[in-house]
This record gives structure tokens, C-alpha cells and sequence, in this order.
């Protein structure tokens, strides 16, 4: 089949997040709220994945797929585990993380917050703090100045926008809704705080709230990064589902658009690039959603391997930054959905990039199966498995699957087709 020729700068890597790999991040607000009775969290994160320990085997995977990239976070929670301590060897372990990266000819890019913070901060008002911005831009300033001059790209927020994705898509049913509060009222009273908050279970009647919080954080970290390394290309990831309208159905199409991400899209016209993290589609048609025919994946939804290219090709109409796609994945317990779908993504990816959309890179979600946040370790989003008592990383076909389309376009790099 007939490849089109991607830049030789483009990015092939996979993502990750340090609370949902490294285990006992015991000093971050999702800990505290995991231990909280009751909880939302399906189990507690515990040893997750053991990626603090085993970083070097994790990037070994990576580069023996062939790719280019790794998208990893830190833990501001590890770095700075109570209000103003600076835990030196934290930002050492980060440090040889970059440079075990480039070590192995993989583009680090760092996400400076994908949704966990300290328990203290989340303690002391969380994102909606007064001084929140400014606690924010020195955790990013302390990890600049460590190892921000061998990191790709930077990477502010990790989906602020999740929170009106779900309620826009009714995502959480109410009793979920009305045990999300339950646990942060008692982790309030536990903490011995007026309120408790974290950036990936925020209570409904508070999302405007939290935008504009987040909003002021994002523009603090990229005023912080960039004063350290103006070179370095800063942006913000955002949850994307592919709005697509049949006849009658444009307005609700739009009315989702405006009240999800719209805001952030305008937002990144300010910054060097915006991230994509799409894993599915939406059809709206005049009396409300419609439900697609055919395979469905873990969600519950179809199986739309277009669904990114329009994600990006959305993002980027918006915005006029380029896009990176930070995340893109399938959940899915039948390993065989997602080595077809990875393939058939790309190539809608790949045609939208010929079309003139510009895409840095690809980075799928994810490495391996990990603790999937409410959802903990039944969901399966992972290129590997992993064994809960040994850890033990087994490659599943999609990984295989992923390697062969990133060999098949350096090909074509290579040989000069297209």
C-alpha cells in the first residue's frame, strides 16, 4: 500500500503517567483519595506497574518497537512531597529517565502535570488556590533547570477539559457523580481541610471554576518553562472525541464543541503546539446522539479508526497551532481490535498530515496495562501486559502491530517513495 511520507522529524513513540506506572506515589492527592472511605476508585494504585524500579526495562520496550519518542510525567508529588521540601533525589531519578531517553535515540517529552499533585496542595485549595499559578511554575522551574535543556517537548496539563467531556457525554452516571463528592467531602475531613480537590474528579457544579484555575496554571508553567528555555516547544494536551453531525444534527455537534473545547483550542493559539488525545467518536444527529452500528470497543462505543484524523484536523482548525497527539489508544480486553485499529488510525492520520493538517508526532496509549485511574486495572489500554505479581512485561500482537507501521513509514522515509 502506498505509504505517504512522513518529515523525518516526525515523532513515533508511546505515552505514559508516573502515578499510573510507578507505584506507591504515596505523597499525590490520588493516593490520598484511593485510601479515602468511600472512594470512586475501584482499587487503590498501589505498586502499579513498579516503572519507578523498572524505568530502564520500560524503555527498553519502547526502543525495541522502533520508536523515536517516549512521553513519561513527573511527579510533582515525589518532587516536592510536602510544601516547599524538594526531594533531590526524585528530580535525579527524572533526570536519568531523560537521559536513559536519549541514551536510547528517544525524544523525551515531559508532561509536567498529568493530573496528580501533592496531597499538601490539594490539601491547601488545590488548582483554585490563589496561589496555585505560582506554586505550579516553580515546580516546573526546579525541573527545568535539572534537565529541561535534553527534553523535546514540554507538556503543561494533561486533559483539563476531561471533566467537561464527561459531563457532556454523560459519561459518569449520577450515583457515580454523587459518590465522586461523597469521597472528596470525607478526604476534606481527613485532611483536615475545608475542601479537597484533584484535576481528574472534579465536582460538576465547579468546572468553570476549574477551567479558569487551570487556565492560569497553564500560562504560569509555559511563562516558567519558556523563561528557562524559550526554544522549547511548550503546549497542553486535551481530551478529543471526534464530533461528527449528520444532516440536523450540526447544532448539538457545535453546542458540544463550544462547551468542551473550544475554550482550550483558543487557549493553545498562545502556545507552540496543542496535544490530541482522541479515543473515539460521537455521531450527532437531530433528536441527540446516534448510536453507530458494528464492533464496539471496552467503552462501549464503535470502533472508528477515523476518529482521530478528525480530532486533529479539528484541533488544528481552531487552534492554527500544529498538533503532537499525545494519546491515542483503544480499551480493549481483545488484543486482536487493537492491532487492526492501530494500523487503520495511522492511515487516516497519515492522509489528514497529506491533506495539509501539520502533525509533530504519534504517541499511543499506552506501553502497557496500568491503573486506569476510577477504573484501576480492569481497563486494558496497553501494547503489553503485565503480570500483577511479577511484573513481568509480555509483548500482546498490537505491540508487533504498532512496530510494523513505524518500520513501514521510515521505510518510505528511507527509500525516498511515497
Amino acid at each position: 500500500m502506498t505509504r505517504i511520507s512522513l518529515p523525518e522529524s516526525f515523532l513515533w513513540g508511546v505515552a505514559t503517567s508516573g502515578h499510573q506506572t510507578e507505584g506507591h506515589n504515596s505523597a499525590a492527592d490520588t493516593w490520598f483519595l484511593e485510601h479515602t472511605t468511600p472512594s470512586l476508585f475501584r482499587e487503590p494504585s498501589g505498586p502499579a506497574c513498579r516503572s519507578h524500579e523498572l524505568w530502564e526495562t520500560d524503555l527498553d520496550l519502547a526502543a525495541g518497537l522502533g520508536l523515536n519518542a517516549f512521553r513519561f510525567s513527573v511527579e510533582w508529588a515525589r518532587v516536592e512531597p510536602e510544601r516547599a521540601t524538594v526531594s533531590a533525589g526524585a528530580l535525579d531519578h527524572y533526570e536519568r529517565v531523560v537521559d536513559g531517553c536519549l541514551e536510547r535515540g528517544l525524544a523525551p517529552v515531559v508532561t509536567f502535570s498529568h493530573f496528580t499533585a501533592p496531597h499538601w496542595f490539594a490539601a491547601a485549595g488545590s488548582w483554585t488556590a490563589a496561589d496555585a499559578p505560582a506554586l505550579f511554575a516553580e515546580q516546573c522551574d526546579r525541573v527545568m533547570a535539572r534537565f529541561g535543556d535534553r527534553i523535546a517537548y514540554g507538556v503543561t496539563l494533561n486533559e483539563p477539559n476531561l471533566e467537561q467531556m464527561l459531563r457532556a457525554g454523560a459519561k459518569l452516571p449520577a450515583e457515580a457523580e454523587a459518590l465522586k463528592a461523597q469521597m472528596l467531602s470525607a478526604a476534606a475531613r481527613a485532611a483536615g481541610s475545608d475542601s479537597y480537590a484533584s484535576a481528574n474528579v472534579i465536582p460538576g457544579d465547579r468546572l468553570e471554576e476549574f477551567q479558569a484555575a487551570f487556565t492560569r496554571a497553564h500560562r504560569a508553567a509555559r511563562d516558567a518553562i519558556k523563561a528557562r528555555r524559550g526554544d522549547l516547544p511548550v503546549g497542553v494536551s486535551l481530551a478529543i472525541t471526534d464530533e461528527v453531525a449528520i444532516p440536523g444534527g450540526e447544532e448539538r455537534r457545535d453546542a458540544r464543541r463550544a462547551a468542551v473545547y473550544d475554550h482550550w483550542l483558543r487557549e493553545a493559539r498562545h502556545d507552540d503546539f496543542v496535544g490530541v488525545q482522541n479515543y473515539e467518536r460521537v455521531v450527532h444527529g437531530p433528536d441527540g446522539e446516534v448510536a453507530a452500528d458494528g464492533e464496539r470497543n471496552g467503552m462501549g462505543t464503535a470502533i472508528a479508526p477515523a476518529s482521530l484524523a478528525g480530532a486533529v484536523r479539528y484541533a488544528h482548525e481552531v487552534s492554527g497551532v500544529p498538533v503532537l497527539v499525545t494519546e491515542h489508544g483503544i480499551q480493549t480486553s481483545d488484543d486482536a481490535q487493537r492491532a487492526a485499529f492501530i494500523p487503520a488510525a495511522v492511515r487516516e492520520l497519515a492522509a489528514e498530515i497529506g491533506a495539509g493538517t501539520p502533525v509533530l508526532g504519534y504517541c499511543h496509549w499506552t506501553l502497557m496495562d496500568n491503573f486506569e485511574w476510577i477504573f484501576g486495572y480492569g481497563a486494558r489500554l496497553g501494547l503489553h501486559e503485565v503480570d500483577r505479581v511479577t511484573f513481568e512485561r509480555r509483548p500482546k500482537p498490537s505491540a508487533k502491530a504498532y512496530a510494523e507501521v513505524v518500520r513501514s513509514h521510515r521505510r518510505v522515509l528511507t527509500d525516498g517513495r511515497s
